[in-house]
């Protein structure tokens, strides 16, 4: 599948805002954001009014990038939210937070959602005991993730621990660091979601 290898810093700058695609690097003094808050390209300074339609285009772009999903997928993962009981727009979210490799990022085995994505692919990843290195697979309450056994004392894996130590686990999650070991404990919530997605935009481009 087609994946976006440019630089990421320009995704951020586009959005206007930090989506954190480089991990703990993207809280540095370094972060390109920080040094060029504007949009990317030579009219990136200019200021420009935004329609209605184009407030609700980026912010489906901004869930997009920061969850790595391309966008058929994303829109498959709306209709699955729509026929969901519910609010749509916070099912959309739930569906992306309890995608495998968002899992491993969230229990701290990943710096970043690209890392965690490359981790699951290349096999690193074990959830209830069977091998899963399908970024994109949904997680249930219960499973079981963790690094597979000859993996654990590869110095990657202990640089990324040392790395992620102080990010909040959110509470939908039990992270077991020493052991690289989590646990889904229930269904995530809007409230538990720190995603600065504005999610009834995104349902209202949709809806159209």
């Amino acid at each position: 599948m087609a994946r976006y290898t440019g630089p990421v810093c320009r995704l951020c700058r586009r959005e206007g805002e930090k989506l954190y695609l480089k991990g703990e690097k993207c809280t540095g003094n370094n972060c390109s954001f920080n040094k060029r808050g504007y949009a990317p390209g030579q009219h990136g300074t200019a200021k420009k009014k935004i329609s209605e339609y184009g407030l609700q285009l980026r912010e489906k772009q901004k869930a997009k990038r920061i969850y790595g999903v391309l966008e058929a997928q994303f829109r498959n993962y709306f209709k699955k939210a729509d026929k969901m009981s519910g609010i749509t727009g916070e099912n959309l979210l739930i569906l992306l937070e309890k995608r495998l490799d968002n899992v491993v990022y969230r229990l701290g085995f990943g710096r970043s959602r690209a890392e965690a994505r490359q981790i699951v692919r290349h096999n690193h990843i074990r959830v209830n005991g069977k091998k899963v290195n399908i970024p994109s697979y949904i997680v249930k309450v219960g499973d079981i993730i963790e690094v597979k056994g000859n993996s654990e004392p590869i110095q990657r894996f202990k640089d990324i621990v040392e790395s992620t130590t102080s990010r909040i686990v959110p509470q939908w999650l039990n992270s077991d660091l020493t052991n690289f070991k989590g646990t889904v404990l229930s269904d995530p919530t809007r409230a538990q979601i720190d995603s600065s997605v504005n999610e009834t935009l995104i349902v209202e481009l949709y809806s159209k």
